[in-house]
Order: C-alpha cells, then sequence, then structure tokens
C-alpha cells in the first residue's frame, strides 16, 4: 500500500478502537465514552475524505491484506480492501453521518439519570466499525462477516433499554426477521465459492467477471445441472434474500418500525448510514454480477416498486412521529431497489446518497422534538413548535422537502431519476413498468405523510402543556441539525439530469464518478454496468425527456403535500384519516402482518416442527434405539465369557478349536 491507502483500515480501527475505550474504561471517563467515539468518528472521517480525494485522482486500490486460508487446489479466504468510487462515496457517508450521530447523543443521551451510556457509545463505535469494514469488504464472504456484526450490534442497540418491555422484544424481532434472509444470503455465499472458485468483487479473477465470462462462451464453471443464466439467477436471488432482510423490503419489512424502541441516534444511524443502507450497498457492489440476469433485476426492481407504495400507505395514518419516518425508511429503500433493479445503478446509488443524508435529518430533528416534548412521540400531544424550535423546525423542513421531493431539494433529483429509469426501461418490460407505477403512486403517499408530519408537529396550535412549554435543546443537537439541513437542500445538485433538458448543460457529476475508470479493474465503472445490461439483461430504453417524467412525480408530490396542507395546517387539526374506516384500522394495524407471521410460526411452522419431532422420536429414534438395543443385548452377554478365570479361557479356545476341526472335517471331506 502506498499514502492514503496505507492508513485505510484505520477508518474502521478508530471506531472499534472508540468501541473498546467506552466498553472497558467509558464509566471512568467525561461524558462515558462519548468523546472517545467523536474523535474516532472524526478521524474516520478525515480518512474517507482523503480516500475520497485520492480517488478521484484516478488511483484505487483493491488488495488482500490477511489471508486465513489458503487453497492449493481450491479456493483461498482473505480479508482485503476495495477503494473504488462506490466505495470511497460510501465512507464519507457512513463516517459523517456517524460522527455527526455521536455528537447529537451528547445532547440526547446524556440526561441525568441515564445509565448504561458506555455500553451505548461502545454499541455506536462497534456498529460504525462494522459498517465502515463492510462498505471496504473486496469479497463477499468479508462482506458476509461485517454484515452479521451490522445486525448483532442493531440487536443490542434496539435494545438499549432492556429494562422496559418494548425494546427487548423489538431487538429480539430485528435479529430473527434479519437472520431469515441471512441464511439465504449464507447458502449463496457458499454456492458462489462452490461455482466460481472466488469471492472477490473486482478484478479479473472475481466472479462477475468470470460469470460474464462464461456467459460469453470463453470460460466454464459448474453449475450443478442449471443453465448459466439460470444458476447465476438462483445465486443472486439468495444473495437477496440477506439483502431484502437488512433493508426492510416486503415480506421482511416488519421488524424496521418496531425498531424505533431503540434510542433517536440509534435510529437515525441505522436507517441513514448503516444497517438498512447495508442491502442495497450490497446489491450495487454486486451490480457487475445482478446486471448479468434479467429475472434477478425484475424481481428487485418488482419488490422495490411494491414495498414504496406499501410502506407508504401504512405512513399516512401513524401518529407518532419515529413511525412516520420508520415507514417512510421502508418506502425510501424500495425506490432505491426500485432504481437498481430497473437499470438505474447511478440513480440507485444517487437515492442512496441523498437518503442518507435527509433522512438521518429527519431523524435528528424528531429526536430534538422528542426532548424538548420531554419523550413525547405522540404528533397529536404537538402542535405549534415552529417558533419555539426555529432550528429543528427550519432544518426539519429541508429534510421533509427532500423527502416528499421536492424541487430544488435533493429528494427531488435522485427520486426522479430512479423514477426516469424505471420509465424509460420499463416502456419495453411490463414487469418494470407495474414497478414504475406503483413507485409513482407511492410519490403522492410520500408528498402526503410527510406534510402531515410537518403540520401536526410544527404548525396549529398548541395541544398539550409539554408543547405549550417544551424543554430547551443544546448545541450539541442542533449542529448536526444544521450541517444534514444543508446537505439535504445541496447533495442533489451534483446529479442534475432535467436540468440537460431545459439548458442543454449536463450537470451529472455522479455519472462521471461513477464511470471513473482509470487504475481501476474491470467492471467497476458505471458505463461498464450499462453495456453488461444492454448484452445480457437486454435492457433499451425508450426515448423520453426527463423533464417532462420529472414534472409529474413533482405533480404529484405536490398533489399530495397540498391536501394535507389543507386538511392539516389549521390551529386545530381533527383526524381526517379517521372517514377511512376499516381501511385505517387496516393501515394502522399494518396490514396485520405481524398477527400473519405469527400465524406462520405458531400455526403452522410450529405444528409441523413438532409432527417431525414425533417422526424423529417415534420413527427415526425407533430404529435406531432398536438396533443398539440388539447390540446391547449380544455384547452383554458376549461380555459374560470374559470372566478374567484361566482355566475357563483354556476349555473355550479347546471347544473352540475342536469346533473349527468339525466344521473343517465336514466341508473338506475327511469324514
Amino acid at each position: 500500500m502506498a499514502g492514503v491507502f496505507e492508513f485505510a483500515p484505520a477508518i474502521a480501527a478508530l471506531p472499534f478502537a472508540s468501541f473498546l475505550v467506552a466498553l472497558f474504561f467509558g464509566k471512568y471517563m467525561p461524558k462515558r465514552g462519548a468523546l472517545a467515539g467523536i474523535f474516532a468518528t472524526a478521524g474516520s472521517l478525515l480518512l474517507s475524505l482523503w480516500v475520497f480525494l485520492t480517488v478521484a485522482g484516478g488511483e484505487a486500490f483493491n488488495e488482500n491484506l490477511y489471508t486465513f486460508v489458503a487453497g492449493q487446489d481450491t479456493f483461498s479466504l482473505h480479508l482485503g480492501l476495495l477503494l473504488d468510487p462506490l466505495s470511497a462515496m460510501m465512507l464519507v457517508i457512513v463516517s459523517l453521518v456517524a460522527f455527526l450521530v455521536h455528537i447529537f447523543s451528547l445532547g440526547y443521551m446524556n440526561d441525568e439519570g441515564e445509565t448504561g451510556l458506555p455500553r451505548y457509545y461502545a454499541g455506536l463505535g462497534l456498529f460504525t466499525a462494522s459498517m465502515l469494514g463492510f462498505v471496504f469488504a473486496n469479497n463477499l464472504l468479508m462482506a458476509f462477516m461485517f454484515f452479521e456484526l451490522v445486525g448483532l450490534c442493531s440487536y443490542l442497540l434496539i435494545g438499549f433499554w432492556f429494562r422496559e418491555d418494548g425494546p427487548p422484544s423489538a431487538a429480539k424481532k430485528a435479529f430473527l426477521v434479519t437472520r431469515f434472509g441471512d441464511y439465504f444470503f449464507l447458502i449463496g455465499v457458499v454456492a458462489i465459492f462452490a461455482t466460481f472458485g472466488t469471492a472477490a468483487f473486482a478484478g479479473s479473477e472475481s466472479f462477475p467477471h468470470i460469470a460474464e465470462q462464461v456467459l460469453l462462451g470463453e470460460e466454464t464453471v459448474e453449475t450443478f445441472g442449471f443453465s448459466p443464466e439460470m444458476w447465476f439467477t438462483i445465486l443472486g436471488l439468495l444473495v437477496l434474500g440477506g439483502v431484502m432482510g437488512k433493508s426492510a423490503q416486503f415480506p421482511f419489512h416488519t421488524w424496521l418500525p418496531d425498531a424505533m424502541e431503540g434510542p433517536t441516534p440509534v435510529s437515525a444511524l441505522i436507517h441513514a448510514a448503516t444497517m438498512v443502507a447495508a442491502g442495497v450497498y450490497l446489491v450495487a457492489r454486486m451490480y457487475g454480477f445482478y446486471a448479468l440476469s434479467p429475472t434477478a433485476l425484475a424481481v428487485i426492481a418488482l419488490v422495490g416498486g411494491f414495498t414504496a407504495l406499501f410502506a407508504a400507505t401504512m405512513g399516512v395514518v401513524k401518529r407518532e412521529i419515529k413511525q412516520v419516518l420508520a415507514y417512510s425508511t421502508i418506502s425510501q429503500y424500495g425506490y432505491i431497489m426500485l432504481g437498481l433493479g430497473a437499470g438505474g445503478y447511478v440513480a440507485g446509488v444517487f437515492h442512496l446518497l441523498t437518503h442518507a443524508f435527509f433522512k438521518a435529518l429527519l431523524f435528528l430533528g424528531a429526536g430534538a422534538v422528542i426532548i424538548a416534548m420531554h419523550h413525547n412521540e405522540n404528533m397529536w400531544d404537538m402542535g405549534g413548535l415552529k417558533d419555539k424550535m426555529p432550528v429543528t423546525y427550519w432544518t426539519f423542513l429541508s429534510g421533509s422537502l427532500a423527502l416528499a421531493g421536492i424541487v430544488p431539494f435533493a429528494g427531488f433529483w435522485s427520486k426522479d431519476e430512479v423514477l426516469y429509469e424505471a420509465l424509460i426501461h420499463g416502456l419495453n418490460s411490463p414487469v418494470l413498468l407495474l414497478a414504475y407505477a406503483m413507485g409513482l403512486i407511492a410519490v403522492f403517499f410520500t408528498g402526503f405523510y410527510t406534510f402531515r408530519m410537518v403540520f401536526l408537529t410544527f404548525h396549529g396550535e398548541p395541544r398539550s402543556d409539554l408543547a405549550r412549554d417544551p424543554h430547551g435543546i443544546h448545541w450539541n443537537v442542533k449542529f448536526p441539525l444544521v450541517v444534514l439541513g444543508i446537505l439535504a437542500a445541496t447533495i442533489g445538485f451534483v446529479n442534475m439530469t432535467p436540468v440537460a433538458d431545459l439548458t442543454g448543460l449536463h450537470i451529472e457529476f455522479l455519472h462521471s464518478w461513477l464511470d471513473l475508470e482509470e487504475g481501476f479493474a474491470s467492471g467497476l465503472s458505471a458505463h461498464h454496468y450499462g453495456e453488461l445490461l444492454h448484452d445480457f439483461a437486454g435492457y433499451s430504453a425508450a426515448e423520453i425527456p426527463s423533464i417532462a417524467a420529472g414534472a409529474v412525480s413533482l405533480a404529484l408530490a405536490l398533489a399530495g403535500a397540498g391536501l394535507a396542507y389543507s386538511l392539516y395546517n389549521v390551529p386545530v387539526p381533527v383526524e381526517h384519516t379517521d372517514k377511512l374506516g376499516s381501511i385505517k384500522t387496516l393501515l394502522y394495524n399494518n396490514y396485520y402482518q405481524d398477527e400473519y407471521q405469527v400465524w406462520l410460526a405458531t400455526g403452522l411452522t410450529l405444528p409441523l416442527a413438532r409432527a417431525a419431532d414425533k417422526f424423529d422420536n417415534g420413527v427415526v429414534d425407533g430404529v435406531v434405539n432398536g438396533v443398539s438395543s440388539v447390540s446391547l443385548f449380544s455384547g452383554n452377554r458376549v461380555r459374560r465369557v470374559q470372566t478374567g478365570v484361566v482355566s475357563n479361557y483354556a476349555t473355550l479356545l479347546t471347544v473352540g478349536l475342536v469346533a473349527l476341526l468339525v466344521v473343517l472335517g465336514i466341508t473338506g471331506g475327511w469324514f
């Protein structure tokens, strides 16, 4: 390694060190370990920026650092770094959000009487380190290891207040639901090793490159009786199981709303830059492989489009501010999946970028409101906070405009590009067109629930004593909000595709960034992915002006926001969704997904398990025990021969010799 790449492992090592410091020495330190986390994530951010600038200069790094299983004729297992445009950008996102979350936690978690703070800051440090290690992993096995560490950290942090009833249950639910998807992921990792002999993401020896050569007829691999196209699709869908679990895509989304039981800064980290982001980042990381399978891409797009709409409908009736944001997260990651599945690699990554900042902002803004409301999260007890919390209001409004997709805020540019990619490719694919339609309808619901949340929280008259006299917030709460508020308003300017139709000026910095090829191994650029999509997935784009597609989505977002304005921007709002009757009951109870999953576990899986247990005990164990009983009985009888008396042994030898001579005489004709 040379230059910054020599220090790149420290990007994850510094937060890991803060985990150890907070865990073992936090109770003796000022702020109970918070300062260690702040300095560590600040160091990670500076190193990530250095890596980012180095990669922008055309350098890259893809090298194994440690081999823990060295195979001769089989595969080897490595830990290594892959620093390219995608990972360099994601390192900056994760380290910046983690740094701001650590600062925010000073104001949110250090209330008098709060216990377990060293454990909290240790968890944040390990969470950050795990995600950063996942981001720069250069192979699928290493990514899986950090993927699981991220899941463990989410369990520990969601259940931080384990003495209460809700958090432990929510933590177990998050752990179990995501583990279910990870079973498929693990099988996919093993199958990829068995197929290609490698799990490397990039380079001439990577599994995406080998798969491409197989489809071109230049190489062969073992596909276990399937055609290469079918087998590669199966591999991609297996890995997708882990993606859907971590990124809370239908039907594995049910853990995420319950995860709001954890501290709000943890929610910001989970939703914006760590656990939920890990799944969609993995699809982007493996995009050279997914681009070879039109079936896998169609599944990704369809799951994403459906999840975007499905979650958005539930967000319109929620009463707690964090619950609204939770369902918005599920919906927005659905958009990212839609973009990636529709062939919009850059569009999906773009929405991952913008969402990280405006969703972190919204959760931290919600945290500021919760502090002011003495930890009451019910929006119907709020109102009138606009003038009492101006910094929180204006920054929260910036994030809300970005979430709703209102021009010129960040979410408009990225969501518009996702929908545009789905539309231009969807006109040649009914599946993609259906996914686009669902994503487009979800835009209206997003605009409605976002501004319903804003008006109920900040506008109108105070509806409780807590809202009339809110608790004050300090600089450590306001500073992260200001930074993220600016980013939510401006980060979308890195990729303004519709501007080209109006001015002829192509402002597409992110396209250029992800197309950097000099110094990179094969198959890492957006341009190369586009060629794969055209050659293998058969994606072809229709000619539609991006400004027209953007105008449609903007009109729907404004319509949803306008409806919320007319219903809820009043001095004393009423809950108009009550008019939906049984539909509201269905939405408020999340389509009874939790009840369905409980029935699936207790009504179907448990009886099957009991039947299998009876078969195992009655049939399998019966046969085994019967055979063993015969053996034991025979052995017990033979054992009695061993008396220890020499004269008995001599008698047995004589009898045996005589019997042997008799048998030989009869068979040999001696008699």
